[in-house]
């Protein structure tokens, strides 16, 4: 299995944000808390992390997807489960 260097990860998940939502890569960071500042609704949010399981291979159980609040979060949870 490839390993993915948080940057790595962040960098391409930034993509799979943009490519489900629409949000320009400029205005996605880190620390942008995913609902507020992002306003990504709950069936996006599924949407991204399957795709994010898809693409990292990292499961990612829904009960702790309602526990990320910024996209910080994300990157670090797939990190540690794709490593």
């Amino acid at each position: 299995m490839t390993a993915f260097t948080q940057e790595r990860i962040q960098s391409e998940l930034f993509e799979i944000i943009n490519e489900v939502t629409g949000i320009p890569l400029e205005e996605i960071e880190p620390d942008k808390l995913i609902t507020d500042d992002l306003d990504i609704d709950s069936l996006s949010l599924v949407e991204i992390m399957v795709s994010a399981e898809e693409h990292f291979g990292a499961t990612l159980p829904e009960e702790e997807m309602v526990e990320f609040k910024t996209i910080k979060d994300v990157v670090a949870f797939i990190s540690a489960r794709s490593s």
